[in-house]
């Protein structure tokens, strides 16, 4: 599938119809699928889904680990992969948006690839550089004013909502998402764990590590703090969706949110949405402090001007 083909049309026939220039996938001109991949089923489902495949690839390791680093790399190369670091998710839409998991199914393909000491650092450290770039992508698109709360529509989970999540919203309204913002708290832990990996060998990870372990404390902080509760209902002791209306339009540039001209609902469906965020915790080992002194240090400092962050 070679998309600026298929938008331009086979020259031996007619010229395709001009709508199909703003119809899907018209903004992934440099996309050019022509490589061996796995896909969802041969018969229903017979096109790459990356969500999916970042499970598949997992319970592949067990056969063949070598092909399942292939396909992870194969995703996050300039032939996939926009510029701006948005992976693409299935071909009918390749811009929409499903769970951030690539680099959870990075990480676990290479502790399968082998015992500790003997795995391929090298494949590790190239999927992070460009897992930084879809990190950025995440941050920059589904967060844009910088609280902490994420967007992302129907993020995998078809009919969760009591409307579809993916579609437009009316102006200066939000839907500050619970699975999105767990998500991304995950994602935090996930490039902090392979920061930590990577340090052991090369210092310069170590502020990386500091970086994702501040970023999903502040995350985490959002969730249950901002504007007074984040997405946290206390009194069905769940986390709800919520919208937020009074919300800066996407193309504002400003970083902060007046919380006195806003106002937020939110939407008591108890459902795996809520649950979500208890996906993103983690644990970092005493020893890893005593390989990673910069890490250690800025970590000590963070916990002790930050208290109100490291509750």
């Amino acid at each position: 599938y070679v998309v600026e083909e298929w938008l331009n049309g086979d020259p031996r026939h007619p010229p395709p119809p001009p709508q199909r220039r703003n119809g899907r996938n018209n903004t992934w001109t440099h996309l050019h699928a022509s490589d061996v991949m796995l896909v969802c089923d041969k018969w229903e489902y017979p096109w790459f889904a990356v969500w999916d495949l970042s499970f598949h690839v997992v319970a592949l390791s067990a056969i063949d680990v070598d092909f399942a680093k292939k396909q992870l790399s194969l995703f996050l190369r300039e032939w996939y992969m926009k510029s701006d670091g948005c992976l693409p998710a299935y071909e009918w839409n390749f811009g929409d948006t499903n769970p951030p998991v690539f680099a959870w199914s990075v990480w676990r393909v290479y502790k399968m690839s082998g015992p500790s000491g003997g795995r391929d650092v090298a494949w590790l450290a190239s999927c992070f550089m460009k897992l930084l770039l879809n990190f950025s992508w995440w941050v920059n698109r589904k967060d844009m004013d910088g609280k902490g709360l994420f967007e992302g529509g129907f993020l995998g989970l078809d009919n969760i909502g009591i409307f579809d999540r993916s579609a437009p919203l009316p102006p200066g309204t939000v839907l500050e998402q619970a699975d999105a913002s767990g998500w991304m708290s995950f994602y935090c832990i996930i490039m902090l764990k392979i920061a930590v990996e990577l340090g052991q060998s090369d210092p310069a990870y170590e502020d990386m590590a500091s970086k994702f372990f501040e970023h999903h404390v502040q995350i985490a902080d959002a969730i249950n703090t901002f504007g007074g509760c984040g997405l946290w209902n206390d009194d069905d002791a769940f986390y709800y969706d919520q919208l937020r209306r009074g919300a800066p339009p996407a193309a504002a540039t400003t970083t902060t949110t007046d919380t006195s001209t806003t106002s937020t609902t939110p939407l008591r469906i108890r459902s795996l949405v809520g649950l979500i965020p208890l996906y993103a915790t983690g644990i970092i080992p005493s020893s890893h402090f005593d390989q990673l002194p910069d890490f250690a240090r800025r970590t000590r400092w963070f916990l002790k001007h930050k208290k109100e962050l490291a509750k």
